[in-house]
């Protein structure tokens, strides 16, 4: 019977669902169908099969060739069914054997002359290949990614006529393997120059992975900040950074194997659009929040951003995740992200400078500010005014700040009281968790609801003030949240200041 099996993965967001290429030969005039929800790139393979079966000189059978893609329901794309495929015509052909087959998944494209090429997304594949137990053969270009899946047994080929080889038994191929890992040199807090109060929130963020919104006129030192988040944060486990690397690895842009380790750091322009941000598209890709996931997305400009555009982030803040629909799939990308926003606090920039230069009327500012709604301004943690620096603060002989080194120390150490605790940031502890973990005095309730009252603060700030409490508090050292740190953290959930112009 002309009816071969062989094993191959799709892509679906971050996944890589099991794909049985089965072909079968029948009598009839010589053609060839794909079947299965190809796309344009997949249908085109058999052009590029049959070229590349002839160069390596095999004999393309000149029979009725059909090619079912299982399941029937989902939607395939990309050139990475080329090999399968070749190796199932070429079996179901008896030019090679297909016992071997059952035992391997494979992943390429292939070039007319039989080369093969290097596809998207093996990382996903190559971990779903480990937990299946088969053995994974990619292109060379594909093997240092495919080698970060522990356990897996991955193999590399440059050619088609390779790969039959070792299902032959003529050759062994040579194995995946990782390249060393490259340090990426992270900027450091040493460089920042006073700032005592944005350097403290930013230590506060990076303890209990709060969200952080920075204003202050041009040129105050916003972004400098912005930067250093990164440097601040643990290293992340090798759970967290698969995860990151995974999404890389689907997002069209590549991955670096040597620096999957690294946490992201992501500062896409004021005019990125939604579908930037959140992802999406025909074949959909995963945004810029959730190439940020793990790590920090930093949204200079805040209120120059398209109103439409900031209003995806509502959703993902809260829950970590974004889902793309479309008519024929739903895909759900991770977006576990901590975003640090800047803004002036005026079209000029400069209300609330001591030198008077603002001309902006409170029309002018308030329009201004209202760019940004108040819902995504509620699901930020803490709001920190960022003042300009005195000319002797930034003399090359003044004394530099604390370096990133020693405030990681106590961020690993503030953390590692979360993970006793309940195994959860701060920031994102449910509502039960956060009623248990941030009990308050009776003096201590009392103060946070008269700032409630006065404030105007919503349901959502109020948990968000008792988290931000808790981390100061574990940045302490202490078991409770005293009243030092919840007044700490009010003072952060203030508006930055507005309804204020320059004196």
């Amino acid at each position: 019977m002309g009816l071969a099996l062989v094993h191959g993965r799709a892509r679906a967001g971050v996944h890589a669902p099991a794909v049985t290429v089965e072909v079968h030969l029948g009598g009839g005039l010589p053609s060839m169908s794909i079947v299965g929800l190809p796309e344009a790139a997949v249908r085109e393979a058999k052009d590029r099969v049959r070229a590349a079966i002839q160069c390596a000189q095999f004999e393309f059978p000149a029979r009725r060739i059909t090619v079912n893609l299982a399941p029937a329901d989902l939607p395939k794309c990309g050139g990475r069914f080329d090999l399968p495929i070749a190796l199932g015509i070429l079996a179901a052909s008896g030019q090679i054997p297909r016992e071997p087959l059952a035992g391997c998944e494979f992943l390429g494209e292939l070039g007319l002359a039989g080369e093969l090429r290097p596809v998207d997304g093996v990382l996903p594949a190559a971990l779903a290949a480990a937990r299946a137990g088969r053995r994974l053969v990619v292109a060379e270009a594909n093997g240092p990614e495919a080698a970060l899946a522990a356990g897996l047994d991955a193999c590399t080929a440059r050619t088609l006529l390779e790969v039959c080889a070792l299902l032959d038994g003529r050759k062994q191929l040579p194995p995946a393997v990782a390249p060393p890992q490259r340090a990426v040199e992270r900027p450091d807090m040493r460089d920042v120059r006073g700032q005592a109060q944005a350097r403290r929130a930013l230590e506060i963020a990076a303890a209990g992975g709060h969200h952080l919104l920075l204003s202050g006129p041009p040129g105050c030192g916003k972004t400098l900040l912005a930067t250093r988040l990164p440097g601040l944060l643990p290293e992340a486990s090798e759970a967290e950074a698969l995860e990151t690397a995974a999404v890389a690895s689907v997002g069209g842009r590549g991955l670096d194997p040597a620096c999957w380790r690294e946490r992201p750091f992501r500062a896409p322009h004021h005019t990125a659009s939604a579908i930037a941000l959140a992802g999406g598209g025909g074949d959909p890709r995963p945004g810029e929040i959730s190439l940020a996931h793990n790590g920090v997305l930093f949204l200079d400009e805040l209120p120059e951003w398209d109103r439409r555009a900031l209003e995806v982030l509502r959703e993902p803040l809260e829950s970590g995740v974004v889902t793309i629909s479309r008519a024929a799939r739903q895909v759900e990308f991770p977006a576990r992200f901590q975003m640090v926003a800047a803004m002036n606090p005026c079209p000029c920039g400069w209300a609330g400078d001591m030198s008077g230069r603002c001309r902006c009327t409170t029309d002018q500012i308030e329009r201004y500010r209202a760019r940004i709604s108040g819902p995504l301004l509620d699901r930020i943690d803490l709001h920190v005014e960022v003042p300009r620096l005195p000319p002797s603060e930034l003399r090359p002989d003044a004394p530099p700040g604390e370096c990133s080194a020693s405030i990681r120390a106590r961020v690993e150490a503030a953390r590692a009281i979360q993970h006793r605790r309940g195994g959860r940031l701060n920031a994102r502890l449910s509502q039960p968790a956060t009623a248990e973990a941030c009990r308050l005095q009776s003096a201590d309730q009392a103060l946070l609801e008269r700032a409630v009252e006065s404030l105007s603060l919503s349901a959502r700030s109020v948990h968000r003030i008792l988290r931000v409490a808790r981390t100061i508090a574990d940045l302490a050292g202490s078991d409770a949240i005293a009243t030092t740190h919840l007044s700490e953290a009010l003072g952060y959930r203030q508006p930055c200041g507005h309804d204020r112009k320059a004196a």
